[in-house]
């Protein structure tokens, strides 16, 4: 049975959820990611592995959901939570600019101090200093508390942002898209529903989205196939994804603590990510949290992307995961696995190729 649902997916065949379960939890590593790989040569033959210029602008860290997973986070009343100024906002996207950047991820806590007015203020500010630079920000989650704290509906909350200059949406937030697990590791986030309906409503305004997972918490492997299928379902639905990030659990110095996931667990729900998501055409690999000798052997197992240099990054280096990458090693790590370098944009044009 497992040997003729790997052949089907190699086929180019879509399986379904029992079939996926099989898949992740019967298949063997190299079983797996011999047919990732085999669909990743076939959707991007020409050996091209990507990455953008980017840098995480974490302008806040107050956050009312105080997810047990996240160390990142702070209470309003800390010494240590903040909101950065806006003109340090500026100084930090000069300095991705002059490195030759093209995109800013501005993602923070749920801060209901920030209402649309602060959103709006800031993004046509950056569009008019910055106008080069993608506006990739604001996880659905951070949609949902603008709009709550300002009083407006989805719909009028995110055309109120694009209008101001919000280009494209991550995928952040999303973990697992099953409320049971949602529940018991950030219970005052919004559910996989509304998560959704963000990610379609941005999609029906022309914009781009991401779309991501974090496992390796408290989730059971039917949980990772029940939130790869509603990626999949909510794409073939009208969204607007260009590319899956799974990334796994980092548990120092959060309320949940545990362990991560090892690395075969990270390489296996990779491969399957790609297998699963034929509707998606980037899968991308996740050396942030991973290290970068698991991302160039994620190359073989799925990927075809490495995401951001990110200049900057706080949120995962709360949970002491602090793993940096500038572009010359990012780009010669992506030549000693045998593939060729392209840097491109959030929306995945290429725009410099480095060859081998």
């Amino acid at each position: 049975m497992e040997a003729e649902v790997l052949e089907k997916a190699g086929a180019g065949r879509r399986i379904d959820r029992a079939e996926a379960l099989l898949l992740l939890t019967e298949s063997g590593l190299l079983e797996l990611g011999r047919v990732a790989d085999r669909i990743r040569c076939t959707l991007h033959p020409d050996q091209l592995v990507t990455f953008v210029v980017d840098r995480n602008v974490n302008y806040t860290n107050i956050c009312e959901s105080k997810c047990s997973f996240c160390a990142f986070y702070r209470d309003k009343n800390s010494d240590e939570g903040y909101v950065l100024a806006k003109e340090d906002i500026f100084s930090k996207i000069a300095e991705l600019v002059a490195l030759g950047g093209t995109q800013l991820l501005m993602q923070g806590g749920l801060n209901p101090a920030l209402k649309i007015d602060f959103f709006e203020d800031l993004f046509r500010e950056i569009k008019r200093r910055f106008p080069g630079v993608q506006n990739h920000s604001l996880s659905p989650a951070e949609v949902c508390c603008i709009a709550t704290c300002s009083g407006l509906s989805l719909d009028e909350t995110l055309l109120r942002l694009k209008t101001a200059g919000l280009d494209s949406i991550p995928g952040g937030g999303a973990e697992i898209l099953v409320d049971e697990v949602r529940g018991s590791i950030s219970p005052k986030k919004i559910g996989w529903r509304r998560w959704c309906e963000v990610m379609l409503k941005a999609a029906g305004l022309g914009m781009p989205t991401t779309a991501t997972m974090m496992f390796g918490s408290s989730e059971t492997a039917q949980d990772i196939v029940e939130h790869l299928f509603r990626i999949r379902d909510l794409q073939d639905g009208g969204g607007s994804f260009t590319a899956f990030i799974p990334w796994t659990y980092q548990p120092g110095n959060t309320e949940l603590g545990g362990t991560t996931a090892t690395g075969v667990e990270y390489l296996k729900v990779l491969a399957l990510s790609r297998i699963v998501l034929d509707n998606i055409p980037n899968i991308q690999a996740s050396w942030v949290t991973q290290g970068d000798k698991m991302a160039q052997v994620a190359l073989f197992f799925g990927a075809n992307d490495l995401g951001g240099t990110m200049l900057e990054e706080n949120v995962v280096a709360a949970a002491g995961c602090s793993f940096r990458m500038s572009q010359e090693e990012m780009v010669a790590l992506i030549r000693r696995a045998g593939f060729r370098a392209a840097q491109r944009t959030t929306t995945y044009r290429i725009m410099r190729e480095f060859g081998v």
